[in-house]
């Protein structure tokens, strides 16, 4: 098991850029898939993106594809979601998953670990 806290969330105005961070302890991160799913408020949670173990393979939803890339610092135990060119329906509550394996999972619960949420608003 690995535990994940997230940070980063906050309020920004539209065509903004704010950048999500996601720690992790407890297990060797370099052997874990990582992933951001979020969910908006009455919606499903949905994938955002994901990243491979060592950083050279990314996945991204068609919504975020181009705005948003993933990475990772695996000297640091921490995956990153860089959020560029904001919009409203950006807005949703951003969390952090993990996995053990090499696919890049999109279905939540293919993942074991879930941080907590980082809240993410964006105002028109």
């Amino acid at each position: 098991q690995v535990q994940l806290v997230e940070s980063g969330g906050g309020s920004v105005q539209a065509g903004g850029s704010l950048r999500l961070a996601c720690a992790a302890s407890g297990r060797t991160f370099s052997n874990y898939v990582l992933a951001w799913f979020r969910q908006a408020p009455g919606k499903e949670r949905e994938f955002v993106a994901a990243i491979s173990r060592s950083g050279g393979r990314t996945s991204y939803a068609d919504s975020v594809k181009g705005r948003f890339p993933i990475s990772r610092d695996n000297a640091k135990n921490t995956v990153y979601l860089q959020m560029n060119s904001l919009k409203p329906e950006d807005t949703a509550v951003y969390y952090c998953a993990a996995r053990v394996g090499y696919a890049l999972a999109v279905r939540q619960l293919e993942y074991d670990d879930w941080g907590q949420g980082t809240e993410v608003t964006v105002s028109s």
